[in-house]
Parts: structure tokens; sequence; C-alpha cells
């Protein structure tokens, strides 16, 4: 079974484009869904097909079925010229960043990203002969200053992960593409329904889709795009690698994929409404939310994006680890957990000073990142009312 190209959707809206998109039930006996294909041989119909590899599929690690509609689905979505799928975000990230680069390369890597990106740069790509330079985040068109001869590749992330500085992604993009250099971008936050990556410059777009395309904490996958140019190179690494994603967790994204335009907004409304209750309490000395008119980024973010998701941090006024401990810890409604996307509130602390190289991490207290699941707002501001309660008793 093979996805049938449709006649134009590009007229369509958003939500119903996604109803549709990769999926053919005339090519599945009626039925809605594309069902779960799980399996690693393929049997051909003679000897001149299987030499020839003339078949739909070739062997289970080239794709199935089911990754085919996810595949189809994600490309028209991000407006791609096609998407691979990986078995988590991070390999997202990894099949990308090695798309573009090889030994002897400079990579250029915003000091607001995830984590687990930093320790890949420094310790894989580092053993493999290729250099990482941290910038700050809000370097803007100022990128071109710290490009050099084999600087081949810029990772972006917009926000910044827990600290959520915006990036001026059309503005790196123009440098770095002057420079003829391939610009990535971490767009997990935002998904392409709220920044579409590739009409902004991008050439690779990542995304978690363990997060907001799950949206229920059940499974792990990673999905990465590329635009023509970038394309051959993408599906070549990850065809060498062959990282697939498993059969049951592409199932369940292409399920989520039909009802993530309302689940994102409603995530988005939910943020945007305990962002402002934070911003009256008087234990918080400020929110980290580019939607906010008072956030630093809001500027860039009203200019580029279309929306914004769940995902966003605060910083309480100085106060006791002990504090913090004692109000996350009574927390009945927000669960400590390090992923976000899904239907429940969830509460992390964090601190970027340890890792932070192009601009120290300086905030004056305590950062808390939130992601704001589907409960109602009462409920959640009034266990947050208690959380304080006990912050203040135990400083």
């Amino acid at each position: 079974m093979s996805i049938t190209p449709p006649r134009d959707r590009s007229r369509l809206g958003t939500r119903t484009r996604l109803v549709h998109a990769g999926r053919d039930p005339s090519q599945q006996h009626g039925f809605v869904n594309t069902p779960i294909y799980r399996g690693s041989t393929v049997l051909y119909e003679s000897y001149d097909a299987l030499k020839n590899r003339r078949a739909d599929y070739t062997y289970g690690t080239t794709g199935t079925p089911t990754v085919r509609a996810l595949e189809s689905a994600w490309t028209e979505l991000a407006g791609a010229a096609g998407t691979v799928l990986t078995p988590s975000g991070l390999a997202a990230v990894t099949v990308g960043l090695l798309s573009c680069l090889k030994a002897g390369d400079h990579l250029l890597v915003s000091d607001s990203a995830y984590r687990p990106t930093r320790i890949f740069c420094d310790g894989f790509l580092a053993r493999f002969g290729v250099e990482t330079t941290y910038y700050d985040p809000t370097v803007g068109a100022g990128i071109a200053g710290l490009m050099r001869d084999n600087t081949t590749a810029v990772l972006t992330e917009a926000p910044g992960s827990q600290s959520f500085e915006m990036q001026d992604i059309p503005a790196i993009a123009e440098a770095a593409h002057a420079r003829g250099a391939c610009v990535l971008m971490d767009n997990t936050w935002a998904t392409p329904l709220l920044f579409p990556p590739h009409e902004r410059g991008v050439d690779i777009a990542i995304e978690a889709g363990t997060k907001y395309l799950s949206g229920g904490s059940d499974l792990l996958l990673g999905l990465t795009s590329a635009n023509a140019r970038y394309w051959p190179a993408l599906r070549r690494t990850f065809d060498q690698f062959a990282i697939c994603a498993g059969a049951e967790d592409v199932f369940l994204a292409l399920r989520g994929l039909r009802t993530l335009p309302l689940r994102l907004r409603e995530h988005g409304e939910q943020a945007l409404r305990l962002a402002r209750w934070f911003q009256g309490r008087p234990e918080v000395a400020r929110v980290l939310h580019p939607a906010l008119p008072e956030d630093p980024g809001h500027a860039i973010w009203a200019r580029d994006f279309l929306g914004s998701s769940g995902l966003f941090s605060i910083i309480l006024k100085p106060c006791p680890e002990a504090a913090v401990a004692a109000m996350l810890d009574g927390l009945e409604l927000f669960g400590m957990g390090f992923s976000w996307g899904g239907f429940e509130s969830l509460v992390i602390p964090f601190d970027c000073a340890p890792y932070r190289t192009a601009n120290p991490w300086a905030p004056g207290g305590p950062g808390l990142r939130f992601q704001v699941g589907l409960e109602d707002m009462e409920d959640l501001t009034r266990d947050l009312e208690a959380g304080f309660a006990r912050l203040r008793a135990a400083s």
C-alpha cells in the first residue's frame, strides 16, 4: 500500500488537512486509519522484482505503510521535501546534524539549546572532529561575525529550552545561507502549526513527537524534515543508520496528529492564563514566556509565530532550596518529570548556570519550568497557591 498523493489540499484549512493527511481508506479496505504494520521481511513477487528492488517496500528499516503515512502527513504539514522518523527527539537532532557535518567542520549552536543536544555535540561530534561553538541566542544577524570558513551548520532553537530566549530565525538563516551553511532548528515548542520552519528559512527542522504530537505521554518519537536542498542528504544519513521508530509509536502519533491543532490551542491558552496569574504573585520575580508583551523576545515572537504552546518558565525571588522543595513536594496536580506536551501538568526546577557558556545564566532566583495540561485552571491555581504557602513557610 502507498499513500495516494493528495489532489490539492493547499486551499483547505490546517485542521481539515490534518484530519485527512497521510491516510487513504481506499488502500486499506475502507478502514479510516492506517493500521500498524510490524515487520522486517518483505516478500517480492519475482526474481526480477527482488533483483531490481521493484516494490513499494523493500525491508522493514526503509519504511512500512504506517511509517509512510506519518512521513507523508508531516511532510505536508511542515512544507518540507521529505521527513524521516526516529525513535526519540534526540535521535531526530542527531540524524539532522550528521546529515550536514563532517570531520573538520565547525558548528554553531544556540547556548539555550536542549542540554542532551549539547552533550551530543561536546561528546560524539567532538570525537569525530567537529568543533562546536555556542552563541548568544539573541545574536540575530550578528551570527555572521561568528562564522568561519569551515562553519557548515547553525543549530537554532526557539524559544530556548528552559530559559525561553527568542531567536531571530529569518535573520540567522539569511546570514548563514550567505556563507553556504545549513540552518537547523529544534521546533518542538511550536510545531509547524505555530512556526512553519521551512517558510522561515530553516533547512532541516527537528521535532520531538514525544511531546505534542503524542499528547498522551505514552510514546517516544522524533521527526526530522528537510527542504529540497538537504532532503537527499537527510534520507541518505537516515538509511545508513537505520534508526527506526517503533510501529506502535508511529500509529499513536498518527492518531494524535488528527487532534493536534485543538489540543495545542488549548495548551497555549491555558499556559498564557497561568503565566499572567504568575505575574501577579509576590513570590515570582519574572515570567519567561515570549507571548507576554513584557517578554524581551515578544516582538520576534509576534512577528514570526502563529501562537504559543503550553510550556514556559518562571524565576522565583531568592529563597532557600528547601523552600522550593517544600513547594513542589506537596503539589497534587503538577507532576515532576522531564517531558511535556501531554494532557497532564508538570513542573521541574532548573538551573542553566552549570552549562551555559556564551552568556552566563544568573536570573537572581530559582527557576521552575511548567508544562500546563488540560486540567481546570481554578484547580491548578489552587494547587499552586497552597504550594506558595509552603514555600513562604519554609523560607
